[in-house]
């Protein structure tokens, strides 16, 4: 190698698990860099189906560094039940498993804001927040994997969004407006299950690169469905070319 970044030629469900799963027993980092639990990829082994969304394949594999970038967008339940089931089968997640800590956090009122603009126009979102998260992140008003570790700063960011989304729900949609106490208990209770994989994942990025580590970028979805070059306006919201490794992980497109 050292770095490789796989991505899909069409709209996904091109085999790109499979494929991750066969390169990463010559890796020893896999990078997830874009996208969020709308995506992933079904991996078999031994007969044992593994459908991961959010969490790099290579994690089935012993003693891989397996990275969620910057780039992402974290639905807390999600992962938290994907960390679940592959405890379950067997699957060491806990030394393996690295979250950036400036990948940003959908959260309900991203979930509930979608599901009520794909009734009045329909582009076929898969209504989990990804969207609308990625939109407060442009627009500087996002939830970060950091913020779950100081809890005014939570609990100051869902007041504020909460006060524009609730008036959205009411007034334009006529929907059932979100509860920010609820809400801000839920992600403190998140935020003392994931805190031991919060990390400076760039760093650790960077210097494994640096050291001669094979690292392995992998793209969760396909080339047509980026943001910028895709079958706009039906594309996911995030950049799924390879370039998007790049600001999706925080690595020089000179370090390959």
């Amino acid at each position: 190698m050292p770095t490789v970044v796989i991505i899909g030629a069409q709209w996904g469900d091109e085999g790109k698990g499979k494929i991750v799963d066969f390169l990463t027993e010559k890796c020893d980092y896999v990078v997830r860099f874009q996208g969020g639990c709308n995506a992933g990829h079904t991996v078999v082994v031994d007969d044992e189906k593994y459908i991961l969304h959010l969490i790099p394949s290579g994690i089935l594999h012993k003693n891989k560094k397996c990275i969620i970038g910057n780039g992402v967008v974290l639905d807390p339940e999600s992962l938290l039940k994907e960390i679940d089931t592959l405890i379950k089968k067997g699957v060491e997640i806990d030394n393996n498993l690295y979250i950036a800590k400036h990948c940003h956090l959908i959260m309900p009122y991203h979930i509930a804001i979608e599901e009520q603009s794909e009734k009045k126009k329909k582009i076929g979102t898969t209504k989990k927040g990804i969207g609308p998260c990625y939109t407060d992140k442009i627009a500087r008003n996002g939830v970060r994997m950091i913020d779950l570790l100081y809890p005014e700063v939570l609990k100051n960011k869902i007041q504020a969004n909460l006060e524009i989304i609730n008036f959205l729900l009411k007034n334009l949609y006529n929907a059932e407006t979100l509860d920010e106490q609820k809400i801000f208990s839920q992600y403190m209770d998140y935020a003392e299950k994931l805190k031991k994989y919060i990390d400076d994942v760039d760093i650790m990025i960077n210097n494994a690169i640096d050291n001669g580590k094979n690292v392995l970028f992998e793209g969760a979805q396909g080339t047509l469905l980026d943001i910028d070059h895709g079958t706009y306006p039906y594309v996911t919201s995030s950049n799924t070319v390879a370039g998007g490794a790049c600001t999706g992980a925080g690595v020089s497109p000179k370090k390959n």
